[in-house]
């Protein structure tokens, strides 16, 4: 810990490429001793952990007695434990508000507010572990003191509802990003994952969220977004955009929810971060297509019993089913295939870390399990000859680029 306050007392500035150590002369053992050391000696900010929306699920209250969660887990990917075990130093927690067909009166505040309300009691019922961070210098505090800081961004802008004033509200409670929509089109845009095609891009209003954004410096979070909503974001926002949680379509082509090659060039001319996704189902179409073949095929053979899923008699049925067509996993190379993607088409400034940790049912590359894995990816890294520096980059400094930009250009306003 000592050695990561000098660090960042002098601005966290790693070893050039004519410094960095011999990693070609290294073992593996010896390589992997130092991808552990650098998980742990730089800031690992996350783009996206879905842990509040985990709680909710699990019925979450505030009393001391159920903050055992958020500690120490066997269930879901992310706790404290295996956090300081993998370096994470700064997980966005996902203010997650799902895409319904009828959003109820009030769009979704009200669960906004409860998902932040649990990310506060989080931080002041375990304040020795965690703390809030509203910026990269209270993330770089908090980082000194040995806490896991707890920014946070929110997955679907819907809770804005039609009151502009709604975004200046969700920055003082917290939130430093708005994805700004799911998996359906909403009052402010388009959606990847919708074929309605309601606005052809952004709504009228959506045009007006964007630049209410930039005017009090919320992150513009293209994850999630329709071609053409992604497309008139990058015409019109003044400050640059993350993509939180996202991937690359060039390994998935089926996947409308990944970037394509342009949209990553894009994005980078924006000069944004692009932070790579860890869900098997967007890192490799071969994965998405056979996984999808074996359900088919399991839903016929039951369908061909007269059982359904739910069913106490299909229970040995699926169970023999998985044992002899295991589910395809990706692995950490596959994940790493396409930070050298992004580092390709934009450079090695634009790519970050979304992993969507708690947010994907455990659908996770081999190798990249839960958050305490964070090294093996550091490890490939290395392999793949990424120097110190770019390995800073990749785990924090692209993202604390983007946020202090947004920050900037808010002032100016």
């Amino acid at each position: 810990m000592k050695l990561k306050a000098v660090l960042l007392l002098f601005c966290g500035i790693a070893l050039s490429c004519s410094e960095k150590k011999p990693v070609d002369r290294m073992d593996d053992q010896a390589l992997r001793a130092y991808a552990d050391t650098l998980a742990h000696q730089y800031i690992i900010a996350d783009g996206h952990v879905d842990l509040p929306y985990r709680l909710r699920l699990k019925n979450f209250r505030i009393e001391r007695e159920y903050m055992s969660i958020p500690v120490s887990s066997t269930e879901g990917d992310f706790d404290y434990e295996r956090a300081k075990k993998g370096g994470l130093d700064a997980p966005f927690m996902s203010i997650y508000i799902p895409s319904i067909n009828q959003q109820p009166p009030d769009y979704g505040k009200a669960l906004a507010d409860t998902l932040i309300n649990m990310v506060h009691a989080i931080a002041e019922q375990i304040p020795d572990k965690f703390a809030l961070a509203n910026s990269p210098a209270e993330v770089e505090a908090n980082f000194k003191a040995g806490k896991i800081s707890l920014p946070m961004g929110m997955e679907n802008g819907a809770p804005i509802g039609n009151d502009l004033a709604n975004v200046k509200y969700f920055y003082d409670r917290g939130i430093r990003y708005i994805t700004l929509t799911h998996s359906k089109d909403n009052q402010i845009c388009d959606s990847s994952g919708d074929t309605t095609r309601t606005w052809h891009g952004l709504s009228p209003f959506g045009r007006d969220v964007v630049k209410e954004m930039n005017r009090v410096g919320i992150m513009v979070d293209i994850s999630h977004v329709d071609d053409s909503t992604f497309y008139q974001v990058m015409q019109l926002t003044k400050a640059p955009c993350i993509a939180s949680h996202s991937s690359c379509r060039a390994f998935a082509p089926t996947v409308r929810r990944d970037m394509t090659d342009d949209m990553i060039k894009a994005l980078g001319k924006n000069g944004g971060v692009m932070m790579i996704n860890f869900y098997n189902a967007f890192l490799d179409s071969t994965v998405v297509n056979q996984n999808a073949k074996n359900k088919k095929q399991l839903r016929s053979l039951l369908e061909a019993q007269g059982l359904r899923y739910e069913d106490a008699a299909a229970k040995p049925i699926i169970d023999q089913f998985a044992k002899d067509n295991p589910s395809l996993n990706s692995d950490v190379e596959m994940v790493a295939n396409h930070i050298d993607h992004v580092v390709k088409l934009a450079g090695i400034d634009h790519v970050g870390i979304g992993s969507d940790y708690d947010g994907v049912d455990g659908e996770l590359p081999t190798g990249l399990e839960d958050v305490s894995k964070y090294p093996n990816l550091i490890y490939t890294l290395l392999k793949r000859g990424y120097t110190e520096e770019d390995i800073a980059k990749i785990c924090y400094k692209n993202i604390w680029r983007v946020w202090s930009a947004v920050e900037q250009a808010a002032n100016t306003h």
